[in-house]
């Protein structure tokens, strides 16, 4: 498959998932007192910007047709 995220976006998804994931672990941990409900929320987006970050690939922007990577 085509990857279809830029390096710009691929950072700033793997920034800003590793800091989700890391309140969903701790929401979940309870160490930090969001609920358990917001803290699996927070881990799972966190682990999909992660993924999606580390593949390139994206399928939300592949249905929308938008790609950010440099052709």
């Amino acid at each position: 498959m085509k990857r279809n995220i830029g390096v710009l976006d691929g950072r700033v998804r793997l920034a800003v998932g590793a800091l989700l994931a890391a309140v969903g672990i701790a929401a979940v941990a309870n160490v930090l007192e969001l609920g358990l409900t917001a803290g699996i929320i927070a881990l799972v987006v966190g682990a999909v910007l992660v993924g999606t970050s580390v593949t390139g690939l994206c399928p939300l922007y592949r249905l929308l047709g938008i790609s950010t990577a440099d052709e």
